[in-house]
């Protein structure tokens, strides 16, 4: 692949993250290119969001499912999928939203489907551990422990852009920020 054809592929995630219905001349604009140049590479928007939503599947699966692998403890697999969703970047938060959106075909025929059943059936699996050891906070739904996760991540993508501080120093903060909310 080459770098502009991965230019325009990052730059449409972030758009596409941010309003998944945006023109292709926004993509253009983020890619610092023109719209005939990304037409060179994708021939229209729907290949351009399938090669997108594809990337997306591809990095936040492996590094979502690793996360979940890499511990026995419900806490630590909870903390390595929220660093997981944040070292994805962007691509978290447009693979949750293009899951949730309502022209998506939702099928267990899918293996995308079937393993973003899986990353979701075992962070609520985890979060109902938790709360029943009283590590989390009981009067809280795994649906809505879900989507402070995905507000997290959203907003360390977003501070990560903007704040120069260490990668690992912002983890560390979306980390205790998370954990401090979520606790009884």
């Amino acid at each position: 692949m080459t770098a502009t054809k991965k230019r325009i592929i990052e730059s449409a995630i972030q758009v596409f993250n941010e309003d998944l219905s945006a023109p292709l001349q926004k993509v253009a604009d983020n890619a610092a290119l023109t719209r005939r140049t990304l037409h060179r590479y994708f021939k229209d928007r729907n290949e351009l969001v399938e090669i997108c939503r594809q990337a997306i599947q591809i990095s936040c699966k492996k590094a979502m499912i690793a996360a979940i692998q890499s511990s026995y403890e419900p806490i630590v697999q909870l903390e390595r999928m929220l660093y997981a969703g944040i070292d994805c970047g962007a691509k978290y938060s447009t693979f949750y939203k293009m899951h949730r959106s309502a022209d998506h075909n939702h099928t267990m025929q899918n293996k995308n489907c079937a393993d973003y059943d899986y990353i979701y059936t075992t962070f609520q699996k985890l979060v109902i551990e938790l709360q029943k050891t009283g590590i989390l906070n009981p009067k809280m739904s795994p649906e809505w422990i879900q989507v402070l996760h995905s507000g997290i991540i959203e907003s360390t993508v977003n501070a990560k852009q903007i704040n120069h501080q260490n990668i690992e120093d912002i983890k560390q903060l979306a980390w205790i920020s998370y954990s401090k909310a979520i606790s009884p």
